[in-house]
């Protein structure tokens, strides 16, 4: 990812935030195999674990999520690994996870009132939110075997919680109650979980971007918080509000360095 600084967001919390916010991840691999093409991606909901801090020790944040076995991404690392045992496996070379924020959009130079007037050197760009983390992935492939077996079924018990919770509100009490995987027949669910592998990925490094503008002077960061807003709608309002937001951060950052320089 291009990290200019003006665009970069360092702080782990935030980041991890974001993922929880957005869930869909497109789970990258580059893998030599006789059979499949090298690069393969999958568009995945990925339950974030944040780090445990119980006890003297203290883990990395972990990805998890789970894949049809007849993914081509999935017979392609099946390959790397042939002729070890069943179980666990793990895969020797990092993987990609790539998050995009829920709004993004164009970003039209008549949105820029401050230079546009000025010397009409201004041109169109495209305003977003990314966070991609790479790490070290560990693949559950066989529910016969006991970790598994258990990890998958934790998987699927957890990403239908999150989704049902925090993605369609159904928290039970006067809004409906979400659904559970209990609630299909046990059979069935054995039937998917076979046909199903677990992907864990421990979290090495993280990376974010909001692209909101930020580079821009201060007038016209100003239009275009004013053309997103009387655009309008839902992903309007957001980028407006984004902008705004990310503005004020950058410029804050950039008078705690002032400040810091002059004292």
């Amino acid at each position: 990812m291009f990290l200019p600084n003006v665009h970069a967001e360092s702080e782990t919390e935030v980041l991890l935030k974001f993922i929880k916010e957005n869930p869909l991840g497109i789970l990258i691999t580059g893998i030599n195999s006789s059979s499949q093409n090298f690069l393969q991606c999958t568009h995945v909901p990925f339950v974030l674990d944040l780090p445990s801090t119980g006890g003297n020790e203290s883990t990395a944040p972990r990805l998890r999520a789970h894949i049809a076995k007849q993914n081509p991404q999935v017979k392609a690392m099946l390959e790397t690994l042939d002729g070890k045992p069943p179980g666990v496996l793990s895969l020797d070379r990092d993987v990609l996870v790539i998050f995009n924020g829920q709004h993004d959009h164009y970003v039209t130079p008549k949105y820029y009132t401050e230079t546009k007037p000025d010397t009409g050197k201004v041109v169109p760009t495209w305003n977003y939110s990314a966070v991609q983390i790479y790490g070290k992935l560990s693949l559950y492939y066989d529910s016969k075997t006991p970790d598994a077996g258990s990890f998958l079924a934790k998987q699927m018990h957890d990403l239908s919680e999150q989704c049902e919770r925090n993605i369609m509100g159904f928290t039970g009490g006067e809004r409906p109650q979400p659904w559970k995987v209990a609630d299909a027949p046990g059979r069935y669910i054995e039937s998917m979980l076979r046909n199903v592998v677990g992907i864990n990925i421990e979290i090495g490094r993280i990376e974010g971007k909001f692209k909101m503008s930020q580079e821009m002077r201060r007038g016209d960061r100003d239009g275009v918080v004013r053309g997103f807003a009387d655009l309008g709608g839902e992903a309007g309002e957001a980028i407006s509000a984004l902008v705004k937001e990310r503005g004020e951060l950058h410029d804050k950052k950039i008078e705690k360095l002032k400040a810091a320089k002059a004292g």
